[in-house]
């Protein structure tokens, strides 16, 4: 039996989380719950990112201990993996003590690597984040991001030899031993790499940020926040001895946005390279979600809350939005009306109305069904390409023109009539393809919004049809989301 082992990043916990956490954990989940469905050995893992002096700062604010802000607001995130059905079974937090004891073995793994040397920069606590002379001119030193100035630091920190392994990176890159999708993340960190990487800074000082994971041996240094965060992914598999690490890493799938390409593309393989491990299998990046063509922001007061939009739609149409409407390798525009448009015009009339015409035509003529449904031959290679390639919206669609096809061919078949003529074979041949279609449908379905494909399953449950007491999705209307 094959494994597979999938990752999504872990989001920092300086606040709630917001719709593209909501994404990114779904894009995920329709990979790990596809590879369950092909017999593989699914560890998916996500969780939350927890060290830092955000988080310090943001604990100050709300006049409460770190860890208790770290408790409470990690929280949010495991809610919302629950309320979304996502099928994580393991949640990281850096908190945790098992993660705290791994990476400073880690770290001492690292140390041919690792040297101590006087950095002179620019820094922004809200990013958690240096930055470069000339990122700092250009942006007339402010932080564009956080609006805040950015702040000049001079200190002795830690430095890890990034430098060393960028040619060794950028050939698994070409190789596809490292792959990166869509290609234009790939081009992008070739790019980076080309232009030469640079050593890197990977602790602060303990009289700035005391909150962090101690740096081994050096009691005045704790682990710079994005350098002890990526150890997640193996520290949760029990690195470097546990069953679990030896049988899953590496990694089939991580999953990323956008804005953390560099840290996972180039900083991560060079680390796994100081530790002589093999690097992921496939890196794939998402896009962000704009609001009505803006990007979310707490100044703009244009975030949405994914909790409030489960609460009103359900957690299926939410999934099937974000995995359809939102591009699989682009940017992507969210809106309410959008949101009740798919699910009027898609889930309800098309989906919908499709599993209620043909559970209510089985039952009405041909009195159910009392024998196995047969599952009709249909090329779904389009399909099972798009996931293997990430293109979760292009599965979608080829799902779609298969429920059109079959709306299609009731309205050429028309049962009501044949249940009138003679032709009672011929019924009886019409009823049995739309039930299997219907099926195969409901199977193509079950990775990207699983309770409704549970939902048509059970139609059919014991061979025989049961009709549904109410609509797969009621139709709703813009009150329904004020």
């Amino acid at each position: 039996m094959s494994r597979f082992y999938i990752t999504t990043s872990i989001p920092y916990i300086n606040a709630k989380p917001h719709l593209g956490h909501s994404e990114e954990f779904v894009i995920a989940d329709v990979l790990a719950r596809y590879a369950r469905k092909q017999g593989d050995e699914v560890i998916f893992s996500t969780g939350t990112d927890e060290h830092g002096g955000k988080v310090a700062e943001k604990a100050e604010e709300a006049g409460i201990e770190p860890k208790h802000f770290a408790d409470k607001t990690s929280k949010y995130f495991e809610e919302l993996t629950s309320l979304l059905n996502i099928s994580n079974n393991r949640f990281i937090r850096t908190t945790d003590a098992t993660h705290v004891q791994i990476a400073q073995v880690i770290w001492q793994k690292l140390e041919k690597d690792i040297y101590k040397s006087e950095y002179i920069g620019w820094y922004c606590t809200g990013d958690e984040a240096f930055f470069s002379d000339e990122e700092v001119k250009a942006n007339n030193g402010i932080c564009p991001n956080h609006n805040r100035p950015f702040e000049k630091i001079e200190e002795e920190n830690y430095f890890f030899k990034l430098s060393k392994y960028g040619p060794e990176i950028a050939e698994a890159i070409k190789s596809e031993k490292f792959r990166i999708i869509p290609a234009t993340r790939r081009n992008e960190i070739l790019s980076l790499i080309d232009s030469g990487l640079e050593d890197i800074s990977i602790s602060r000082p303990k009289n700035k940020i005391t909150w962090g994971i101690p740096v081994p041996g050096d009691s005045k240094q704790v682990m710079y926040v994005w350098f002890e965060a990526l150890m997640n992914y193996i520290t949760v598999l029990g690195y470097p001895d546990n069953a679990d690490f030896k049988n899953y890493w590496p990694a089939n799938v991580q999953v990323i946005g956008k804005d953390i390409v560099r840290f996972h593309a180039a900083i991560w393989p060079a680390m796994l390279m100081g530790l002589d491990l093999p690097l992921p299998k496939t890196l794939y990046v998402h896009g962000f979600i704009f609001i009505e063509g803006q990007k979310m922001s707490k100044s703009l007061g244009n975030s949405i809350d994914p909790v409030e939009l489960i609460a009103n739609f359900g957690p299926d149409p939410l999934r099937y939005y974000l995995l359809r409407h939102i591009p699989s390798y682009s940017d992507g525009d969210f809106s309410l009306s959008s949101l009740i448009d798919s699910y009027n015009n898609e889930l309800a009339n098309e989906l919908g109305n499709a599993v209620s015409r043909i559970t209510t035509m089985i039952e009405r003529y041909g009195g159910g069904l009392t024998n196995d449904v047969p599952s009709p031959e249909h090329d779904i290679s389009a399909y099972e390409e798009a996931i293997k390639n990430c293109r979760l919206d292009k599965a979608l669609d080829v799902v779609f023109e298969e429920i059109k096809g079959l709306n299609q061919y009731i309205e050429e078949e028309k049962p009501w009539e044949l249940a009138k003529s003679e032709d009672k074979d011929h019924l009886k041949e019409v009823l049995a393809y739309l039930a299997g279609s219907l099926l195969q449908i409901a199977d193509l379905l079950e990775p990207f919004v699983p309770q409704t494909a549970d939902k048509i399953k059970a139609a059919f449950a014991g061979g025989k049809v049961h009709k549904m007491k109410e609509n797969l999705f009621p139709k709703i209307d813009n009150d329904r989301t004020n």
